[in-house]
């Protein structure tokens, strides 16, 4: 079982705001259950929606698709020497736009 946590170092449990700016509340708890669901077993494992951002994986860098139309992001790293999930940020793509937080990223 892997540890998850975000990069402040805060459990899982108490996310931090300013990743979920740009996403509606109703949508936090679905975002922290698709968390543990997904990254606490197997987070290196690619499936459909759940993928390395480079290949091949470089530097143990993914990112986790899900919600309503797969439009919530979640990027996290693997700190295979202390078994621990890393969430790096949190996101929101809307057509062809991220937001973390309010900022938009490019792509």
């Amino acid at each position: 079982m892997w540890s998850v946590e975000l990069l402040s170092g805060d459990k899982i449990g108490v996310m931090q705001q300013v990743y979920l700016l740009s996403i509606d509340k109703k949508y936090w708890t679905l975002i922290k259950d698709k968390i543990e669901e997904q990254l606490v077993h197997e987070p290196d494992s690619e499936t459909k929606n759940r993928k390395p951002l480079s290949n091949p994986p470089i530097d143990d860098r993914w990112e986790l698709r899900f919600g309503p139309q797969n439009c919530f992001r979640v990027f996290y790293k693997i700190d295979k020497s202390l078994n621990e999930v890393i969430i790096l940020a949190i996101g929101i793509k809307i057509k062809e736009k991220l937001y973390i937080g309010k900022k938009e990223i490019k792509l």
